[in-house]
């Protein structure tokens, strides 16, 4: 919850390639406070079948810029596996993944909440600010 001197920040994935959350991805949060300050990991989740993070750490005061990393490459290599039991033909069998990682990096001011989907697909990835 944002507070006067603090913002506050969720975010949920929806795998576009097939039009439902992405359940079980790791999600991990930095802060900085101010551009030329270090990051500092404060914690992380991972998505629920809703593909939310509900219980993201608070971020603390004096934070100025946050990163979002989404460790997706687990997720998709289990959708990979899963698919090659239906077809074992797959053309991306043993390709890998495109995007093992999403980082998002964004300002924030105090007092704010960051709502910060990400809209997933093997080969490419959306993010916007949500409410």
């Amino acid at each position: 919850m944002s507070t006067s001197t603090t913002a506050s920040v969720s975010t949920h994935i929806l795998d576009t390639s097939v039009g439902r959350p992405a359940e079980g991805v790791p999600v991990q949060l930095a802060a900085r406070a101010g551009r030329q300050a270090d990051w500092e990991a404060l914690g992380g989740s991972a998505t629920d079948a809703d593909g939310r993070c509900k219980d993201l750490p608070a971020l603390p005061e004096g934070t100025t810029h946050v990163r979002l990393d989404f460790a997706v490459e687990p997720y998709f290599l289990k959708k990979q596996a899963d698919a090659q039991q239906d077809a074992p033909a797959n053309r991306d069998s043993g390709a890998g993944v495109f995007f093992p990682d999403v980082a998002i990096t964004f300002a924030v001011e105090p007092g704010e909440h960051y709502h910060v989907p990400l809209l997933l697909n093997p080969f490419g990835y959306s993010v916007y600010r949500g409410s």
